[in-house]
């Protein structure tokens, strides 16, 4: 991460601190600086000034030595700048180089030192550069000629008056040159450094810790609003920010506690709305789940209704068989000594008797399985449920009407068709819609065809039974398939049907965790296709709820 990047991910005291302290550092570095130079510049200017001064007494009072070549009067000249301690050596010589006087024999090399000769211009200028010496020590060098005045007299001008037209000229009759060492300067330069930047870290120390305080002080109350809006955030609304500063961060603490207030109270309105909603939702689902069973009830008893003339008959054959056994028997007996029954005659009746316990137990399943699909129930219970053999039963309460319809059955069912966890009573309804709406469909002579069938278990799906419904018959629509789950939606005559069969059947499948689709072909029949996990999924009772009095919406 770059450090600009972590200077935004910094905390708001650095953001502060450290932008204003570079700025106060950088500003004291280039303002030492500068002060810092202009006094180095000072210092050398003054030690040069001296120097200059000091360079002229000395050329002007070593002429008559130079010009005499007096070694004596030049040393006792040169006493007087050796009692200087920035004056390193002081060299007389003439203009040939040769060297009258000088303060002390020194190593000192002074490179780079121009001299004048004889033949050179005649000037007083002063020569200034900076040297080392041999000893790696720095000197300033000042240099100048020695110059004499001497006069023209002209033989025409002799008398009283000559003197005063003489010509004077100026002549180079030496030079001296003046080194001056610089580490009083020196070391005055770097104490005058070591002192700004001394200054300059006290300086910034003592800010840095002045607005760390000052900006600690102004950020804390903004790390107490950021602490309690975090808990605030994860829904404790009893926090408070607790700060009594009068400024703005003050008045926003308090805006923040009323907001919380504010929040509280509607939060606690919701609460209260959503316990009387959940009460309404309880008292409106037991409604609707009242609702939905009488619905179911009064689609099974108009289903029943359907039903009973093929119930009847199907119930008056082996009547008629029992009835008519029975009176045979009765007669024989009658008529027959009992010493005198044969073994052949006693077989006949217990064939007899065998029939009329079979056509009397074909009677008592048909009335069970009628009972049983018509039974009513508050509750619904889930049991395995042989998918194949509740089929079978359905087809026992339907088989006369289609026969009165002169529809015929094609049933194709799986024989490995594994049990389901579902209410068998609701799905003999479902199937005896689903047969009853195709029997409607068809005209006579037609043919519905049923099947079941597994699909296994692949991945995280548990396995299904698919059912299928198929006739032959009109067809629906296509703008009517969106709407045959929905309640009293039909498409039949006044007085052939409520509307109810499929939006039921719809409930009870979803309410068994599974599909029910349809695709149609308007003159080419339809098939309807049922669903059902071998497993039921599991679901809250809120969505079981749902799905109950749903109605295929």
């Amino acid at each position: 991460m770059s450090l600009l990047g972590k200077l935004f991910r910094a905390s708001l005291r650095l953001k502060i601190v450290l932008p204003i302290s570079l700025i106060i550092a950088v500003s004291l570095l280039l303002i030492s600086g500068y002060l810092i130079d202009r006094q180095s510049a000072g210092y050398i200017q003054e030690l040069e000034a001296s120097g200059r001064t000091m360079l002229r007494m000395l050329a002007i009072n070593a002429e008559s030595g130079v010009l005499f070549g007096n070694k004596y009067e030049l040393d006792e000249l040169l006493k007087t700048p050796a009692q200087f301690e920035s004056v390193k050596y002081v060299v007389i010589s003439n203009t040939d180089g040769a060297t009258l006087a000088e303060l002390h024999e020194s190593t000192m090399v002074t490179a780079g030192l121009h001299r004048k000769s004889s033949n050179s211009p005649v000037h007083d200028s002063i020569a200034v550069e900076l040297s080392n010496g041999s000893d790696g020590e720095e000197y300033l060098v000042l240099s100048m000629p020695v110059v004499t005045f001497k006069q023209a007299f002209s033989t025409e001008n002799l008398g009283i008056t000559g003197g005063l037209d003489a010509a004077t000229e100026r002549e180079v009759i030496g030079h001296i040159e003046l080194g001056l060492s610089l580490d009083k300067v020196n070391q005055a330069i770097f104490e005058a450094k070591f002192a700004a930047y001394l200054f300059t870290l006290v300086v910034l120390v003592g800010t840095i810790l002045l607005l760390a305080f000052i900006v600690g002080a102004i950020t804390r109350p903004v790390r107490v609003l950021v602490d309690v809006t975090d808990q605030v955030s994860k829904g404790d609304l009893t926090q408070r920010v607790n700060i009594t500063q009068r400024d703005e961060i003050g008045h926003l603490a308090d805006t923040f506690n009323r907001m919380i207030e504010s929040l509280k109270q509607s939060r606690d309105e919701v609460e209260q709305y959503n316990r009387n909603l959940e009460e309404k939702i309880i008292e409106r689902t037991l409604q609707l789940e009242e609702a939905q069973a009488q619905l179911i009830q009064s689609e099974k008893m108009s289903a029943i209704g359907q039903l009973a003339a093929g119930v009847a008959h199907e119930l008056n054959n082996p009547l008629g068989g029992i009835l008519g056994y029975a009176q045979f028997t009765l007669e024989k007996l009658n008529k027959n000594i009992p010493e005198k029954t044969t073994a052949k005659e006693i077989q006949s009746y217990i064939r007899y008797v065998s029939d009329i316990e079979t056509q009397a137990r074909r009677c008592k399943t048909i009335v069970q399985n009628l009972l049983k699909f018509s039974r009513s129930s508050r509750t619904v219970d889930f049991a395995d449920v042989d998918v194949n053999k509740a089929i079978e039963e359905t087809l026992s309460f339907v088989a006369h009407q289609l026969h009165l319809s002169q529809i015929e059955l094609d049933v194709q069912l799986d024989p490995k068709l594994p049990h389901i966890q579902g209410n068998i009573g609701q799905l003999q309804q479902v199937f005896t819609n689903l047969i009853i709406n195709a029997m409607h469909a068809s005209k006579p002579g037609a043919l519905i065809v049923i099947t079941s069938r597994y699909s296994p278990a692949l991945g995280e799906f548990g396995g299904a039974v698919e059912l299928m419904f198929k006739d032959h018959g009109h067809g629906i629509k296509d703008e009517n398939l969106k709407k045959i789950f929905e309640p009293f939606f039909t498409t039949k005559e006044i007085g052939k049907g409520t509307g109810l069969g499929l939006s039921v059947s719809y409930g009870i499948v979803k309410e068994h965790g599974g599909e029910i689709t349809v695709t149609s072909e308007v003159g080419a029949g339809s098939t309807f296709t049922v669903v059902l996990p071998v497993q039921k999924p599991e679901t809250d009772s809120d969505n079981r709820k749902e799905a109950n009095y749903s109605f295929g919406q």
